[in-house]
This record gives C-alpha cells, structure tokens and sequence, in this order.
C-alpha cells in the first residue's frame, strides 16, 4: 500500500514517498502519512480531494510535499461502447491492465495486457433525478465455468486489486463523470472468489472521507462460493456492514438444471446453499436477499419449474418466515446471449408468464428490465474475445484444487 521510491542521487536526496489513496481508508492513509511526519489534518484534505475532486497527483502543503505525496495510477480507459435507452447512455468502458496470470495458475499468458469492463447504467429517480449504477468487476475472466455466462469463457486470468476495484468508480466519476449512486459486483468474475479484495474495496468505497457510497446502495453478487459466502457473513457481523446487498446467483430450480448449467453446484447443491443464504446476518435490517434467475428459453422456462423454484424460496417468502414478512426477492433477467451461445434470448410474453407463476406460488418476484444487450454491456455478456482463445483454470471447489487446465468454451462440461 506504500511504496518507497528510489533515491534521487542528482539532487542528493530521496524521492517523495508516494502514497495511493485507491489502495487505502482514509484511516490507513492518515496513518502511512502520519509515519512520514504528516499530520492527521492535511493528510484527510489530501485523501478527499484525490476522491472527490479527482486530483490523483495532490501534493501535500509547503514541506510537507517533500516527505510524500499523493499518486495513483488509475488503470487508462482504452475502449467504450455506449447504447441509448429512454433514461440516458448506457456506457461500458474497458480499462487496461499489464498482462499476467496468478502464481497458482496452469495458463500461459499470451497477451502484454489484459482488460476489466465496467458498465455505466443510467437511472431516473422517482424524484427524476438522473444517476448512474456502476456494475464493476472483480477478476480478469472467471473460474466458475457457469455455460451461460460471457466472462466464463475466458476462463479466470487474474483477481484484481482493490485499489483496480476502486478505480472502476474513480475512473467512472472522474472521467466519464457519472453520478455514482449504485454499485453492484456483477461485473467480471465471481466477487467471492477474490473475497478479501473486495471486503477492502468496499471498506474503501464506503469511505466517509473518499467515495462514500452508502453501505445500502453496494450488492454483491455470487454464484454460491460456500468459503466466500461463510468469510463475507463474517464480515456482516461488523458494525455498518448488515446493509451491505446479496445477491445469489440461483437459475435453475432443482440440482439437476443448475449443476448442468452451473458447474458450482456440484460442490455446494441447491440445499447446502440454501442453508448458506439463511445464515447471512440480515436480522435488525429492511434488507432482502436477491435470487437472480436468469430465464433460459428450453432450461429452466417451464411451468413446473416456478412451482419447484417458489418450493425452494419459501423459507424466504412471507408464508415461509417466521415474521410474516418476505426475507428473500426473485429478480427474474431474461437471458442475454453470450457470443456464440446455444440459446436465443426468451420472448417478453414467456418471461411475463414466468413471472406470473412464480407469484401466484406466492414469491416476492420483479423482473430486470433489459439494458444493455445489444453493446454486449448486459448481465452475463462482460468479456474479452481475445483471452477467450488462450487456456485458463479449471473451477475451482473450495478445499480442493482446481481440475486439470481446460479449453476455452468447454468448462462448463467437465466434472470438477
């Protein structure tokens, strides 16, 4: 998080330390800084102009500057696409990063770079007031080979940084300037699977003296990492991080269709990650858990598979609580095809249908409206074609390792 630069021999003195608010709380930076002699005070001025004005290279006032100072190197933003929609421009942008792959992996990198996607999307308030929902990513690729998912076929590369999280917003905020309301960890790669990282990204972000997004406006999506899902619970016992949003990765109504679609459920089936979902320590708060379903025309569409999904998440539904109240939420997503996908994408009366069954079975059900998918910028179409051809990881179980290295596309038909 700190770094000591080389000594400037010319001048017969030593470079500035540089600091990197990205990496750090404002508690953490006030503390670096003050190991260098710089008091609490202009070290939190310095903090809250890198995030809220966006100067990244601030020096410290009057000596002060020649003890440390403030720099970050925000991954550049190398590509966007933009796509129109009645609330404003949906806007993906590609952030570059130097090509490498994680110590434990079998893959070869081929490429000098690799690319995040982050996806800007526009919203209109009751009040009609105008912000963004930034949706960020967590990892270069992913690991958990779910088949209907664009970022499961490149395969995992890397997990990112928190501070390459945090730029995601820096980047978006300062440079595309969007009003960032909303964050949400539905962007590459699977968040609990890089667990740690994001725990420190969102303790960055909620910052009261840097991005300060409330705790109630992040969500964290998951497929069901058993490890990941046990370490965030136990981060939720804090004070403050109750609110933070779950959402579960759920798509199938019985183990046979999520674990032929969804590789992850051969290690934590449907009743084990059930019993996950009702340990998340929501109790004093208004907060739902969020089931993503995403309808899959000849999956997971029928009439029978609302009733067994509304038998699944009666535990969280008002007839199912002990309180009466509904605990848990069906967010139904018509699928959005990935490239070169088995599936087309459903038709707007078969998803309106499925949203009827699963309400007169009594759930708590809305649907996402569609954003997003002719930019390949929607949910589940994030991912870079080039590192698509190289080889990458296998799932990877918690507890075990990961299976033999796989071929790009074929991950989803391997056993773990």
């Amino acid at each position: 998080m700190r770094e000591q630069s080389p000594p400037n021999h010319a001048a017969g003195q030593p470079e500035p330390v540089t600091l990197d608010p990205l990496a750090m709380t404002s508690a953490e930076f006030v503390r670096a800084a003050g190991d260098l002699g710089v008091a609490a005070d202009p070290a939190r001025r310095a903090y809250r102009a890198f995030f809220r004005e966006g100067d990244r290279q601030a020096p410290f006032p009057g000596r002060l500057d020649a003890l440390c100072r403030v720099r970050s190197e925000v991954a550049p933003i190398v590509k966007e696409l933009e796509e129109q929609t009645p609330e404003g421009t949906i806007r993906k942008f590609v952030q570059r990063l130097p090509g490498s792959v994680e110590p434990s992996s079998a893959a070869k990198a081929s490429l000098p770079y690799f690319d995040i996607e982050a996806v800007q999307i526009p919203m209109i308030g009751r009040r009609g007031v105008k912000s963004h929902t930034l949706c960020v990513s967590s990892q270069v690729g992913c690991a958990m080979g779910c088949d209907f998912c664009e970022t499961a076929q490149m395969g995992l590369v890397r997990s990112l940084t928190a501070a390459e999280i945090v730029g995601q917003w820096w980047a978006s905020t300062h440079e595309r300037g969007a009003s960032v309301k909303n964050i949400v960890f539905m962007g590459m790669g699977e968040p609990l699977d890089n667990v740690e990282a994001v725990i420190e990204a969102i303790g960055i972000l909620t910052d009261h003296n840097g991005p300060c997004v409330p705790m109630t406006n992040i969500t964290v999506s998951t497929v069901g990492k058993a490890a990941g899902m046990r370490r965030l619970c136990e981060q939720m016992e804090k004070p403050g991080w109750r609110k933070l949003g779950i959402a579960i990765s759920i798509n199938a109504p019985n183990d046979e269709v999520r674990s032929s679609i969804m590789p992850i459920n051969r290690a934590t089936p449907m009743a084990e990650l059930r019993d996950l979902i009702a340990s998340v320590p929501y109790v004093g708060t208004h907060r739902k858990i969020c089931f993503g379903y995403v309808l899959i025309p000849g999956v997971n569409d029928a009439k029978e598979h609302a009733a067994e999904l509304a038998d699944y998440l009666r535990p969280f539904t008002a007839s199912g609580s002990e309180d009466g109240k509904h605990r848990g939420m069906l967010n139904l997503i018509p699928y959005n095809p990935r490239r070169d996908s088995p599936w087309p994408a459903p038709y707007e009366d078969a998803v309106e249908e499925f949203l009827g069954w699963v309400r007169d079975e009594g759930v708590f059900a809305k649907r996402r409206r569609t954003k997003g998918r002719d930019s390949m910028a929607a949910c589940g179409q994030l991912g870079t074609e080039e590192v698509r051809k190289r080889k990458f990881v296998g799932l990877r179980i918690d507890g075990g390792d990961p299976p033999p290295t796989q071929t790009a596309g074929h991950a989803c038909h391997k056993e773990p």
